[in-house]
């Protein structure tokens, strides 16, 4: 909504361009257009644009080879812009993105085509985080958006310490689940980052034990106990995996109105078993008022200090 998305587009497709010009004017890297990996990116999910060919038209219109558009936030721009500390640090993630490999076999980059700094220029603005506030007069800070199930899925680096440095209390959002995107957040951005967290939200639905205890789609408005239960080992998993890097977890229970209190019941006492704090949550409904129980509960662990954040694996493990 402040033109972000629209920055990184351009930055993306400014190196697109640059690219097959070079292939143009000659391709002194020697660039294989068999084996260019930079595709393209638009902000709209258009699937006949996934697979297309470029250059047609004659030897003034480029090089004809295949290509394609992917969206905006699989765009390494954007993932590259969330993890930048500063214009300079954002100058030399640009320059190290691979764009094609060579008839070698060996690989090039967008500062082997000079548009690192070009990129960058385009993204000054991008770079900076944006304040805006909810309903409630709350303050957040929106900024960045790259894709978990390809990058980290994770608000950038430079919002996330604005915000320890502006409040109290920081909480980050790490998309996609446990399972993704917090462990990205924890692994990649974290680590990069030099962040450490106090404790783990984690965010878990009735409706969705019930779909992994095998209830279909259509019958999740039904009242189904023991396929909450049988679900809850997906919970008990990601608690699991979240503990596995020294942090306590507060397990928030999502409400829909379709949800009786006999199956949030089975989801508390799930995390009862477990030893982990847990409380019901209608944020959704009530807004801030939804969500007190969860924030004292998260308040409580935090007091203790028992957090002792540690990556699961060390950078030199080998494949």
């Amino acid at each position: 909504f402040t033109g972000d998305f629209h920055a990184v587009s351009t930055a993306h497709a400014l190196l697109s361009a640059a690219l097959d010009n070079h292939l143009q004017q000659g391709n002194v890297l020697g660039m294989d257009p068999r084996r260019i990996v930079w595709r393209r990116a638009v902000d709209m999910n258009d699937r006949a644009l996934r697979n297309i060919v470029v250059g047609l038209g004659g030897k003034a219109h480029g090089v004809p080879r295949e290509d394609g558009f992917d969206i905006t936030v699989a765009s390494e721009v954007m993932a590259v812009l969330c993890l930048a500390r500063d214009l300079t640090d954002l100058k030399e993630r640009l320059s190290r993105i691979v764009v094609a490999y060579t008839y070698e076999g060996k690989p090039v980059t967008a500062g082997q085509l000079k548009v690192q700094g070009a990129m960058a220029a385009l993204l000054k603005e991008a770079i900076k985080p944006n304040l805006v506030q909810t309903l409630e007069n709350v303050p957040a800070i929106i900024h960045g958006g790259p894709f978990a199930n390809i990058a980290h899925g994770c608000n950038s680096l430079t919002a996330t310490r604005m915000g320890l440095k502006l409040a109290d209390y920081a909480v980050t959002e790490a998309g996609f689940g446990a399972d993704l995107g917090a462990e990205k957040f924890l692994d990649i951005k974290c680590r990069m980052g030099g962040l450490k967290p106090d404790a783990v939200i984690l965010v878990a639905t009735v409706r969705a034990l019930k779909m992994h205890g095998g209830v279909p789609k259509g019958d999740l408005g039904r009242e189904d106990v023991p396929a909450v239960v049988r679900g809850g080992g997906n919970l008990e998993k990601h608690i699991e995996n979240l503990q596995k890097f020294g942090l306590p977890v507060v397990v928030a229970v999502n409400m829909f109105p379709t949800d009786t209190e006999a199956e949030l019941d089975a989801v508390l006492q799930i995390c009862t078993r477990h030893g982990v704090a847990a409380a019901k949550s209608s944020v959704f409904a009530d807004g801030g008022a939804g969500g007190v129980e969860v924030a004292e509960k998260l308040l409580a662990i935090l007091a203790t200090g028992q957090a002792s954040y540690r990556p699961i694996y060390p950078l030199d493990m080998p494949l």
